[in-house]
């Protein structure tokens, strides 16, 4: 398929690239007033997720308001445990809420593989196919899913956390149930990126969301072992690994079959460029909170991030999602300002 915009593709690739391109982890949503009044029309958040022709209307609304240079289909990573069998309710100003959690091997009948991705998953696909056809080529798509460490987060502690203890728990009084279940997941993820794939995702990134929550050895065990595995199976598209807090994991994710690390806000570009060297892209990583500065700060600081990165190699990105109470004006300067920057080797 032939791009009006293909930068990000081509980062990716590490191909070579006339400036650095730029998107936003949750952009589509939660800023924009044109995401609140579409929602406005609907029960809440699953409805959204849920109707294939709404999703992708939102999906676009990033690449049409803001400028970015690439759009990433509007879902969520809890649709994979639902369609294993473990339903979740979104709550507003509360996050998610599993009725039924799984901490034994009884409870393993909430973690189902033998499935057709199409018959319960069909509306992102469907939503893919719709975005894609509405951009025409403008600008790549790109599909995503959690990491089997995080979505094993979910479904054993049953809620957001801020130590998920539950999770970590078993890891310790059962790991032959944690491995069944983080095998299982990880099963159903390859399956559903490779349908985002067959349907017209022209990348996709794997987020674990909850990876900084464990030690090196734990990550390796539980998580890294898990995420080698998707990325290794993913070899038709360029694949990006955004691991948060996994400082002490980024050159083992690095030698991973992804194109691209995503990179937090406590992570320093530079140092990171030493560990993987110059044969992966990074992408990040703004802090977020930079864009309630005001607009001449938020220009001081996104220039000495994109000052830092010393390699063509990078996406630019912030180091997590933004925030739903940020102005989009700050956005878009955040997004001009890379824009507008000279790479100069």
């Amino acid at each position: 398929m032939k791009f009006e915009n293909d930068l990000v593709l081509r980062a990716a690739r590490g191909e070579d690239i006339e400036r650095y391109p730029v998107w936003l982890m949750r952009q589509a949503g939660r800023i924009l007033p044109e995401y609140r009044a579409v929602r406005g029309e609907l029960s809440g958040f699953k409805e959204l997720v849920e109707t294939p022709e709404r999703a992708a209307e939102v999906t676009i609304q990033p690449v049409d308001l803001l400028g970015v240079d690439a759009a990433i289909i509007f879902s969520d990573i809890l649709v994979v445990p639902e369609a294993m069998g473990l339903e979740y309710q979104m709550i507003e100003k509360k996050g998610p809420w599993f009725e039924k959690t799984i901490r034994s091997m009884d409870e393993l009948i909430y973690a189902q593989t033998d499935f057709d991705i199409e018959d319960r998953l069909g509306y992102v696909t469907e939503a893919i196919s719709i975005t894609n056809k509405a951009l025409n080529g403008r600008v790549p798509l790109i599909g995503f899913a959690g990491a089997p460490w995080t979505i094993f987060c979910y479904m054993t502690e049953g809620q957001g956390s801020k130590t998920f203890s539950e999770s970590r728990k078993l890891l310790y009084t059962n790991p032959t149930l944690a491995h069944e279940l983080l095998n299982r997941i990880t099963e159903v993820t390859i399956k559903y990126l490779k349908a985002q794939i067959k349907a017209g995702a022209h990348m996709v990134q794997v987020f674990d969301s909850w990876a900084g929550i464990l030690g090196k050895e734990q990550y390796a065990e539980f998580g890294l072992k898990y995420m080698d595995r998707i990325a290794a199976a993913i070899t038709e598209v360029p694949v990006t690994i955004f691991a948060k807090g996994a400082y002490n994991s980024v050159s083992e994710i690095a030698a991973m079959s992804c194109n691209t690390v995503g990179v937090d806000w406590n992570m320093q570009v530079d140092e990171i460029r030493k560990s993987v060297g110059e044969s992966i892209t990074l992408q990040g990583n703004l802090d977020p909170c930079v864009l309630y500065s005001s607009h001449s700060e938020v220009e001081r600081l996104t220039k000495n991030m994109l000052d830092s990165f010393k390699s063509k190699r990078h996406i630019v990105n912030l180091g997590h999602g933004v925030y739903p109470d940020m102005d989009p004006e700050k956005v878009k300067t955040f997004i001009k300002t890379v824009k507008n920057y000279e790479i100069n080797y």
